[in-house]
């Protein structure tokens, strides 16, 4: 008998210690490197053996700013205390880097998440992506294009843009500098359409895509809500799993909708567990 609880101590013992060790955090892993530049990410693994679901945060900055540790920061908490893994990226900035750069660099960190799903306990099978303003873009045009290598299991955009054309010519033609630093138009031709469409997630829209969760405050002064209007209404005449939480009253950045009382953390939660059950 007491060999027995001997035993059974150790076992408690071991399952204690693998419950803390891992839970772990870690800073600047490169993900990748293109045209040179080391792309790198920061993660953090809630406490247990896993296989967790991953969520890869992709923040804003209209291109050409932001970081891994800011605009998206309002995420790492709620999905620490939820038992979210999450991955949080830097990608290549323009106006050095133009289009498809960053999109390249979504898509080679969710096949690092893919790749290093043993070793750092993410369940493959339920990755996220998660992008405001331009992340937002990022992860919905990759989303939309929903490539062998790189899909995942649900996509969630704050405020992002979905149909660029639809979006320059309300503002009747006038070119941006996020259209000269980003993708290279400096005048609305014919050529510079074609490729505006060929940016626009709403031109992938296709019965079969991952289930989409949008985010938009309607009174948006940078990103219009009607961008996240027409792409709502483009996945569900495609059949595609979405749900759509207008913020009444908010304004560009997840930031200040704490002030307006909104539990959207809460919400894109309850979301994500209904959506990637195990």
């Amino acid at each position: 008998m007491r060999i027995k609880i001997k035993f059974s101590s150790l076992i408690l013992a071991c399952i204690l210690f693998s419950l803390t060790v891992n839970a772990q955090s870690k800073s600047d892993l490169i993900y990748g490197i293109a045209n040179g530049e080391e792309l790198k990410l920061d993660l953090s693994i809630p406490n247990g053996t896993g296989p967790f679901p991953v969520c890869i945060l992709v923040h804003g900055g209209s291109f050409v700013t932001g970081d891994k540790q800011k605009q998206v920061k309002p995420l790492f908490e709620p999905l620490n205390n939820a038992g979210y893994a999450w991955v949080s990226i830097n990608y290549r900035l323009a106006p050095l880097h133009k289009y498809p750069g960053s999109v390249e660099d979504v898509e080679t960190s969710i096949r690092w998440v893919k790749q290093h799903a043993s070793e750092y306990h993410f369940d493959p099978n339920r990755i996220v992506l998660i992008g405001e303003s331009a992340g937002g873009y990022l992860v919905s045009i990759v989303g939309t294009r929903n490539k062998v290598e790189t899909r995942v299991a649900a996509v969630v955009s704050f405020y992002g843009a979905s149909d660029l054309v639809d979006r320059l010519e309300s503002s009747k033609g006038n070119i941006n500098k996020i259209y000269a630093d980003y993708f290279g138009i400096t005048e609305y031709t014919p050529a510079a359409k074609k490729l505006l469409i060929e940016a626009s997630p709403v031109t992938y829209v296709r019965p079969g895509l991952p289930p989409f969760l949008l985010l938009h405050g309607d009174e948006d002064a940078r990103v219009p809500y009607k961008q996240s209007v027409i792409f709502y209404e483009k996945l569900k005449a495609n059949n595609v799993p979405t749900e759509f939480i207008t913020i009444k009253g908010g304004g560009h950045g997840m930031g200040g909708w704490a002030k307006l009382g909104s539990d959207f953390s809460t919400q894109v939660l309850m979301w994500l567990n209904k959506t990637i059950k195990p």
